[in-house]
């Protein structure tokens, strides 16, 4: 790829990127399926892309939130938005490491940096107005009422589980941190941030910025971060190599290549169900109607497979 050819990617590493699939969460696993995931990206960098890389980060953050549960009658609670940057800053270290030995371990020296994140969001949502995203462990109805009353949690039923907190899930608007993401990559840094949909905040009346308990959608976010830095392409990474009509059954259809008018014919089919690709055709949407001009949809295994066509499902705007 030469260098008038170079094209710059924002790539979206789904949770199985770093957690590892036999349900092992320790930190030797992470590091070691972290690595695994990162060859593909790492041929990326060969090819000369350069890259910004985001995450996911539902078992960590979850993990978080057990523990500062399981502590409350020995530690102050924490804000989610705190827990969302402790983890952006522990995976993002686990990503950074495993990259930065991985390129020079394949004669690379690129610099890797990682950079804590915030993303706006509006105070209005009706996603804050009327939460819905259970987090955290379950409890019994007297429990979760007393911990809702002294910690000003919302508290819903889970009917596959019990009472739980649930907190909102605020649309992006657009990235705090977009310049100095820009120029580090101008520089030639691989930048790693907005990790776990990024830390959101609103911004008041007087332009001071100001947490939201809440949680973001990580592809929502990868689209916004794509967008706001005029990335070309945006690779979003999960556990299937295609996308595919009537997933799971006999008459399963993998799709090559997929515009904006027809995922829209999809998504009203309801083929794309909102637990599973659904968020990530409305990112990959929103950041073609935005002067995206394409989009992949592909496992972090064969990624570089999927570069050349050989697999994964290719979105544009036409």
């Amino acid at each position: 790829m030469n260098s008038r050819m170079v094209r710059t990617a924002v790539v979206a590493l789904g949770g199985n990127a770093i957690s590892d699939p036999s349900g092992d969460n320790s930190i030797t696993h992470q590091f070691a399926q972290t690595r695994k995931s990162l060859v593909g990206i790492i041929d990326l960098v060969h090819k000369g892309y350069k890259l910004v890389i985001t995450h996911g980060n539902g078992p960590q953050v979850g993990e978080g939130l057990l523990r500062m549960e399981l502590s409350l009658d020995q530690c102050s609670p924490r804000p989610l938005g705190v827990l969302v940057a402790d983890t952006q800053g522990g995976l993002g270290y686990m990503i950074e490491q495993s990259l930065q030995n991985g390129l020079r371990w394949t004669g690379i020296q690129k610099p890797v940096v990682t950079l804590v994140t915030q993303v706006v969001v509006d105070k209005d949502d009706p996603e804050l107005l009327t939460p819905s995203k259970f987090i955290g462990k379950a409890y019994n109805q007297a429990d979760a009422e007393a911990l809702g009353k002294e910690h000003g949690w919302v508290i819903k039923i889970d009917k596959a589980r019990g009472y739980r907190r649930v907190v909102g899930s605020p649309k992006p608007l657009s990235i705090v941190n977009r310049e100095p993401i820009r120029l580090l990559m101008e520089a030639g840094y691989i930048v790693i941030c907005s990790g776990g949909g990024g830390i959101p905040v609103f911004v008041m009346e007087n332009g001071f910025y100001e947490g939201v308990d809440a949680v973001i959608d990580k592809d929502r976010a990868a689209a916004v971060l794509a967008n706001d830095i005029e990335a070309q392409d945006l690779f979003m990474l999960t556990a299937v190599d295609k996308v595919a009509l009537n997933f799971g059954t006999s008459d399963q259809k993998d799709l090559d290549r997929l515009n904006i008018a027809e995922a829209k014919q999809y998504m009203s089919q309801g083929q794309f169900p909102a637990g599973s690709m659904g968020p990530k055709i409305e990112a990959a949407i929103q950041f073609l109607e935005k002067g995206g001009e394409r989009v992949l949809i592909s496992s972090a295994e064969n990624v570089i497979d999927a570069v050349h066509g050989e697999t994964g499902t290719w979105m544009y705007p036409d």
